[in-house]
């Protein structure tokens, strides 16, 4: 009896705080989508500054202006951690053909990969034998290989929803298709272009020659997928058939980047850390405004967004800008490695990296116990059509964060379109939704109010 009456008086409680939270989060979602930041910043961002590899003027200049936007919030502290990253450029633009016969030539569309040696001065040309995956190097072996152009050809699986599930089955033979192909005396390779689409772009991103030595690093470099098919089509009818690329990229030594950090201290439990972040660095064919333009200017509009609400918060939440994400992860390294150091507590991360796209819901790497709170609040997202709870992947950058006790997250968006612009000349400003934008901006901003809130601790008041 006396348990029964406890429940009834404690439902009212129970009833008024989720009334509360419906209304801080409604507010969240209005100021997003009628007086909301992330746009506007992201289009200086992109238009202004543009694609920002690390170690470039553009990387130095997106940090000089995050940092005095980020002050401008009235933050409680913004600073800027030193971090050493690696420094690669693209130099002139890459030129490629196939040819069928002497005088018969046609050209195709190809990127160098990130962190890639340049061909000869004169080109590279050679004979072409086409792979699907790594692993199908090695039924060939040196005798199939020695002297040839590796063209890997393996392409994402279609019948996947989760796209991301479909770049994970066949980014190694990006990455480490060169260092692999190399050990069988290839001179170079072609990767097709990770790219759900049939079109001319070809889609950079980072490579590996792992620890071998220079003298042995050959050329890679991506090729569009229309332009794969093609080069796969023309192998069948002739097996003799040559490719030539010529691309000036050029490996330098480490220069000095930064993260870019603010954050507001918490009124009650400031040494509980809440962060939110994505990747300052990107790509250079286009200007990064998806990856991840989109994720550093929501991160931002957090913070903003729980200050123009009058939500003063309980823990301390810190907006972290990653550097160097794209052919590293230096600068996630190096926050975790700090936040070490310092003896810092970090309750939860939170991180957005798949595009600017329409807002699904989270995934969450935690415990079980961690992970039955959040689905506690799941219903607080269903009037805003954001459903997707789910255990699994966070982000690269919050990764090194990792101890057992630490909440990780990852925004996910609608994942259909995001690799047509996935590394590629079209991740461009005009590709963004500035109402997905927004939205994605308010649902993150949701959730960490709801972690600063409600915490994960079982003692504490449950949501």
């Amino acid at each position: 009896m006396r348990r029964i009456l406890t429940l009834f008086l404690l439902l009212p409680l129970a009833l008024l705080a989720q009334t509360e939270d419906q209304r801080q989060i409604e507010e969240i979602f209005s100021q997003s989508l009628t007086n909301g930041k992330s746009y506007s910043w992201l289009d200086y961002l992109s238009n202004q500054i543009g694609g920002r590899l690390s170690g470039s003027l553009n990387a130095e200049r997106a940090v000089t202006y995050t940092k005095q936007e980020m002050e401008s919030l009235g933050l409680d502290r913004v600073w800027l951690q030193p971090v050493m990253v690696p420094k690669w450029t693209r130099g002139v633009k890459e030129y490629a053909y196939i040819e069928s016969g002497p005088g018969k030539i046609t050209p195709v569309n190809i990127c160098a990969l990130g962190g890639s040696v340049a061909t000869p001065d004169g080109g590279l040309r050679g004979r072409v034998v086409e792979v699907n995956g790594i692993a199908e190097m090695e039924t060939l072996g040196r005798e199939k290989l020695e002297g040839k152009i590796v063209f890997l050809n393996e392409p994402m699986q279609p019948d996947l929803i989760n796209t991301f599930q479909a770049y994970s089955g066949c980014v190694n033979q990006r990455y480490a298709g060169a260092l692999e192909a190399a050990k069988y005396g290839a001179t170079g390779v072609i990767v097709r272009s990770l790219n759900l689409r049939l079109d001319d772009l070809p889609h950079t991103g980072s490579m590996s020659y792992g620890d071998l030595p220079a003298e042995e690093r050959i050329p890679a470099a991506a090729i569009s997928t229309k332009d794969a098919e093609l080069l796969s089509t023309m192998l069948r009818l002739d097996d003799k058939i040559t490719f030539y690329f010529s691309q000036k990229c050029r490996v330098f030594e480490d220069v000095k980047s930064y993260n870019v950090i603010g954050e507001i201290k918490g009124s009650e439990f400031p040494e509980q850390i809440i962060t939110v972040g994505g990747h300052l660095d990107s790509w250079d064919l286009g200007d990064g405004a998806h990856d991840d333009g989109a994720g550093c200017v929501q991160s931002m509009e957090v913070l903003r967004l729980l200050s123009e609400t009058g939500y003063r918060p309980k823990r301390t939440i810190r907006v972290v800008l990653f550097m160097n994400e794209e052919n590293g992860l230096r600068g996630a390294r190096k926050y975790a490695e700090v936040a070490s150091e310092n003896g810092e507590e970090h309750l939860f991360a939170l991180e957005s990296d798949a595009g600017g796209f329409t807002p699904r819901g989270f995934s969450f790497d935690c415990r079980d116990d961690q992970f039955e709170k959040v689905l506690s609040w799941k219903q607080l997202f269903e009037p805003y059509l954001i459903h997707l709870f789910e255990k699994g992947g966070s982000g690269a950058d919050i990764g090194p964060l990792k101890n057992g006790q630490t909440v990780l997250a990852g925004l996910r968006p609608d994942s259909q379109r995001y690799f047509d612009h996935h590394h590629a000349a079209n991740d461009t400003f005009e590709h963004v939704n500035k109402r997905e934008l927004e939205l994605g901006a308010a649902t993150m901003a949701a959730l960490v109010y709801l972690v600063d809130k409600y915490g994960f601790n079982s003692s504490e008041i449950k949501g």
